[in-house]
């Protein structure tokens, strides 16, 4: 048994949708969670920069002393897991997963993988699948205005900018017939009633939060490493300002939020 918190980053808020998966799968956890708000989207910053970040982020959660580390951002998990892999802790990316269980959900082998630019230049969703299955085909676009309305509380399905954005992104893959689609980034499950809307039911959705969560419970529970049960509260930290963290964190967690949120000078680390 290990009662250490589990520590999980992203660029901004989106990681809660892995933190809520986290919860359910291991309700006796702790949580420490980073959001780099004064940074988000890593999406469009070099690989230079994002792993300039994603090194910052992990020495903040390694000064919180945590037990395992988990990217909850699908640009660092694409672009720089080698970062978190030398942390010295046991380090859970996002893409792994996710291609995983896209690769065992597809009927007809043709996959879409939608993500912020950084994510889908890299190729990292396609790599994973095709090095499972080289025979499934993998349709890929970039969606860079989606983590920036998530971020600014933009995600009602029926408001008309984020059904026309979803549209324009989503259509492509759709007439390429793929029958599963890999949500690449985390803030991109609080969108799945417009996105299933507009691909249909027999379009099977991967929620790289739910998947990350499995693997991380699988990981701790093998190794010996699930706490007895919960000690204290989790935290919460943010790079900016704190103030509208719980409106939208009560979204994207999927109740009422009543934890205090810290702000943390992220460049000092």
């Amino acid at each position: 048994m290990d009662s250490r918190p589990i520590g999980v980053f992203d660029s901004g808020l989106g990681g809660l949708t892995v933190v809520s998966r986290l919860l359910e799968a291991m309700p006796q956890e702790n949580i420490v969670y980073f959001g780099d708000t004064g940074r988000v989207p890593y999406g469009s910053r070099s690989r230079a920069i994002i792993e300039r970040y994603a090194g910052q982020d992990i020495r903040f959660l390694l000064s919180r002393d945590v037990k395992l580390i988990i990217a909850a951002c699908g640009t660092v998990s694409s672009v720089a897991p080698h970062v978190g892999e030398r942390s010295g802790l046991p380090f859970i990316e996002v893409v792994s997963p996710a291609a995983k269980a896209a690769a065992s959900a597809t009927r007809n082998g043709k996959i879409g993988v939608i993500g912020t630019a950084a994510t889908i230049a890299s190729g990292a969703y396609k790599a994973r699948i095709q090095a499972l299955r080289p025979d499934f085909a993998v349709f890929q676009n970039a969606c860079p205005l989606f983590v920036p309305l998530v971020e600014s509380g933009w995600f009602a399905p029926d408001d008309t900018v984020v059904r026309l954005t979803a549209q324009r992104y989503l259509e492509p893959l759709k007439a390429q017939g793929i029958d599963t689609l890999i949500l690449g980034c985390t803030h991109y499950p609080i969108l799945t009633p417009v996105i299933r809307d507009i691909m249909g039911e027999d379009v099977a959705l991967v929620d790289t939060g739910e998947t990350t969560a499995q693997a991380a419970a699988a990981y701790l529970r093998e190794n010996g490493m699930l706490a007895a049960r919960r000690e204290g509260a989790d935290h919460f930290f943010v790079s900016d300002t704190a103030d509208s963290f719980a409106h939208t964190a009560g979204i994207l967690l999927g109740k009422s939020v009543d934890f205090d949120v810290s702000r943390v000078e992220i460049e000092r680390f």
